[in-house]
């Protein structure tokens, strides 16, 4: 992994409840940047490796799923990770690509930390331990009300909901605090973007921190 002085690329996470409209804010910053030249790999969690992915099925597809408990779920959280940033984090950045990730280290922070009520000292080590040295340089928040958020999934379930969309208000709105009491905590590497904007406005405002960043 690169060490924190060598020469490399910049990480950018994303981060929000589901339905924050992540996806499609990456899809649209990783085409600007690469209609600017700069050479962009896109990747999420858990996922983004064949491993990854068989470890994202369980968490949110398992049948058995809803019996997991919050510690099992932060270790499989944690497993995801830890090869997503050995197989395809770590190579990239060496290779100064800027890599745009669905998720990252603060989502178990929030989701098992703070939703299911997890200890923090045990979150932060094993966060660390997945991540080694790779830390974003950039998180973006993407902010939206609870009641939004419940809606826009509601409104895309196309099939059954994943075991995660299937929490009830209170976990969400647990979800949103924490997010939020982060980027208060850590400002120099967090930007909240109001996510009910127009989706034209959330790309400038995204665009903005990024250049930022890049410059």
């Amino acid at each position: 992994m690169p060490s924190p002085h060598s020469p490399s690329g910049k990480l950018i996470s994303f981060e929000g409840s589901e339905g924050s409209g992540k996806s499609t804010q990456i899809a649209l910053l990783a085409q600007h940047l690469q209609l600017l030249g700069r050479e962009v790999l896109t990747t999420r969690e858990p996922g983004g490796t064949e491993i990854g992915e068989q470890i994202r099925n369980i968490i949110v597809h398992n049948s058995k799923g809803d019996e997991m408990c919050a510690e099992t779920e932060l270790f499989l959280f944690a497993a995801s990770r830890a090869q997503l940033v050995r197989e395809v984090i770590a190579p990239a950045l060496l290779e100064r690509k800027i890599v745009l990730t669905d998720r990252f280290l603060d989502s178990s922070t929030v989701y098992q930390g703070i939703a299911r009520n997890l200890a923090s000292d045990p979150v932060q080590q094993i966060n660390h331990f997945a991540v080694g040295n790779v830390m974003p340089d950039l998180t973006l928040v993407l902010d939206v009300p609870t009641e939004v958020s419940l809606a826009r999934i509601r409104r895309r379930a196309s099939d059954l909901p994943d075991r995660m969309e299937r929490e009830n208000i209170e976990f969400f709105a647990k979800v949103r605090e924490g997010y939020l009491l982060l980027a208060k905590s850590m400002p120099q590497r967090f930007h909240v973007v109001d996510g009910t904007l127009s989706e034209e406005a959330i790309q400038q405002d995204i665009w903005k921190a990024v250049q930022r960043l890049i410059a």
